[in-house]
């Protein structure tokens, strides 16, 4: 740990943290104009004058650039530093015993990508919002526990939070504004750009919560302990066997329908497809129009002209946003197959017994 005494490094270290609280006041007004592109621009900003104040306490200015004369190259008359992308490679060759790891790396390249993608234009969109959550979690943790691992628990950002109230009843109506946002043109680059870097990552990387915080946030029945806390953060380490599996069943009642795609559409299936691979399974040939009967039924993706159109049941179906269209899955075959060779669903009867919502869970 590097003790800082009154100099130039605990200056900058403070207009770092100064920067990441003001990063943080954006984010969570609800009303302000811009708020995500500001907060990642203001996070981007702090990172990278607290990779600043350690190389100043290190290494000295030796983390401005220079000419080939020696002297300090500038803009505007100002010494030219280190962006964060050359910090983050200078850091990574030093000597230090707190190193970073891969998915807070992730996290950071992540971020820094996505700035210069909004920095010269504004989206003003709360699909941001619904997109990036997690990693905007991710990028304020990091930030933190980095701070702190490096220059001590004075420079703690976490005790002068407050915890953000939310409005869950307007949630609802965020996400389809969202989601309408979403297929529009201007989205496009920056959603194709999020949805290619995240399917590159490892598995390890991508479940980290150094990458992208999940939080399961559950509604806390009151007991007769009244000094109980409000919110309660669970350590996942900390808890014990039975209790994480407990967690896991609640996940995955709850969990998102957004799946991350090793190969994209790998294995996915068109109607025409779903309906030869039922014949070759069964003996049965069903009708186009039978497998639309099925999967409205059993509300396996939106209707036709549906603003909601990712909202689907991911496990059998995914909407192929470059082809305007839904894919199936291998599962989602095997479910027909359940239904006509279990369940006396034919091509006779389909129709009719798919004329009232079906659950899913009924026939498993």
């Amino acid at each position: 740990m590097i003790v800082l005494r009154q100099g130039k490094a605990k200056t900058i270290l403070e207009s770092s943290i100064n920067s990441a609280f003001t990063a943080v006041e954006t984010y969570n007004r609800p009303r302000t104009q811009f708020r995500i592109e500001n907060y990642i621009i203001l996070m981007i900003i702090a990172w990278t004058k607290l990779f600043h104040a350690y190389f100043q306490a290190t290494i000295g200015e030796r983390y401005f650039y220079k000419e080939k004369n020696g002297r300090f190259k500038r803009v505007d008359g100002e010494k030219k530093a280190w962006e964060l992308t050359e910090c983050l490679k200078k850091y990574r060759k030093s000597e230090t015993e707190y190193k970073i790891s891969e998915p807070v790396e992730a996290n950071l390249k992540f971020f820094i990508n996505i700035r210069n993608k909004i920095e010269h234009r504004y989206w003003g969109s709360s699909a941001l919002d619904i997109l990036l959550f997690g990693e905007c979690q991710s990028l304020l943790y990091n930030y933190e526990n980095f701070a702190v691992n490096l220059f001590g628990e004075d420079y703690s950002i976490n005790a002068s939070l407050a915890y953000a109230l939310q409005f869950s009843h307007l949630r609802a109506n965020e996400q389809l504004a969202a989601q309408r946002e979403l297929l529009s043109k201007d989205m496009q680059d920056i959603k194709k750009y999020i949805d290619k870097y995240k399917t590159d990552l490892s598995d390890d990387v991508y479940n980290s919560q150094e990458y992208s915080i999940k939080l399961l946030q559950i509604p806390k029945v009151s007991n007769t302990n009244r000094s109980d806390l409000s919110i309660e953060f669970v350590n996942w380490n900390a808890i014990n066997d039975e209790d994480r599996e407990n967690y896991k069943k609640i996940t995955t009642i709850i969990k998102d329908k957004i799946v991350k795609q090793n190969v994209s559409n790998a294995n996915m299936m068109k109607p025409i497809d779903v309906k030869n691979a039922v014949k070759e399974k069964t003996g049965v040939e069903i009708s186009l129009s039978n497998h639309t009967d099925l999967w409205k039924a059993f509300s396996v993706r939106p209707k036709p002209n549906s603003v909601t159109k990712f909202e689907t049941n991911a496990k059998y179906c995914i909407y192929d946003e470059p082809h305007k269209d839904y894919l199936y899955t291998s599962e989602w075959v095997n479910f027909i197959v359940k239904l006509i060779s279990m369940y006396g669903f034919k091509k006779e009867n389909i129709h009719s017994k798919c004329k009232e919502p079906l659950k899913i869970e009924d026939f498993n």
